[in-house]
């Protein structure tokens, strides 16, 4: 009998060290938390983590810490996984289930082509996408007419079907101009093409001139 009750007091003083050190682990990641510390922070949580109910509420500061401090959503989603998986109906379910939504559809914004990026990264790219479109569309919506200029070789230079007409300004070059409406460089052969009698075969350009920019979107018969 003194035997056994020798065990139980010690499995007793042991359970009460453990639940110690995991109260003193969550207190140190929740100061470390408010300190800025959030490395830290993770590493005190985690330490106290041992895959019981228990330590359910670790695993919900840990989702909410990378979430919104450490910016790592798919973090953050394994640890929103991990609570609701151990107190599905529970404390915080609902709002775990939410937090983690939310993850995911951030997650998704960041995908490219199997890798990540960032979100600004992403919001760039859609912001340049909707660019190329006005673009494209301003291209296939321009009305076909007949430009005059000062010729420098004789003649003048004609509009075809959705071709545009762009104002020098200064400091610009046939370079430029084609970058700005092509997206590349290489196409400032073609506005000198375009251009030819009042350039006269020339590269140079000056402000004040009113240039041809042809539509390369349509392809040659």
């Amino acid at each position: 009998m003194r035997i056994a009750a020798f065990f139980l007091a010690a499995l007793f003083l042991t359970g009460c060290e453990k639940q110690d050190s995991v109260r003193e682990s969550v207190d140190l990641g929740d100061k470390r938390t408010k300190l800025g510390a959030y490395k830290e922070a993770v590493r005190a949580y985690e330490s106290a983590l041992d895959g019981t109910p228990k330590t359910a509420e670790i695993h919900y500061k840990l989702g909410v810490l990378y979430d919104d401090k450490l910016k790592n959503p798919l973090a953050a989603i394994h640890h929103y996984d991990r609570y609701l998986d151990l107190v599905p109906t529970e404390g915080r379910s609902k709002d775990a289930k939410s937090a983690r939504a939310d993850c995911e559809k951030r997650l998704n914004l960041t995908l490219k082509d199997g890798g990540l990026m960032t979100t600004a990264e992403a919001a760039r790219l859609r912001n340049e996408n909707e660019r190329l479109r006005k673009d494209l569309a301003e291209l296939h919506s321009a009305k076909p007419a007949i430009v005059s200029h000062t010729p420098g070789a004789g003649g003048t230079d004609k509009m075809t079907a959705g071709a545009r007409t762009h104002l020098v300004e200064k400091g610009e070059t046939l370079a430029s101009i084609s970058f700005k409406y092509y997206r590349n460089r290489a196409n400032a052969s073609r506005i000198k093409d375009a251009n030819a009698n009042q350039l006269g075969g020339k590269d140079t350009i000056k402000p004040g001139m009113t240039l041809i920019i042809p539509d390369l979107t349509k392809k040659k018969k």
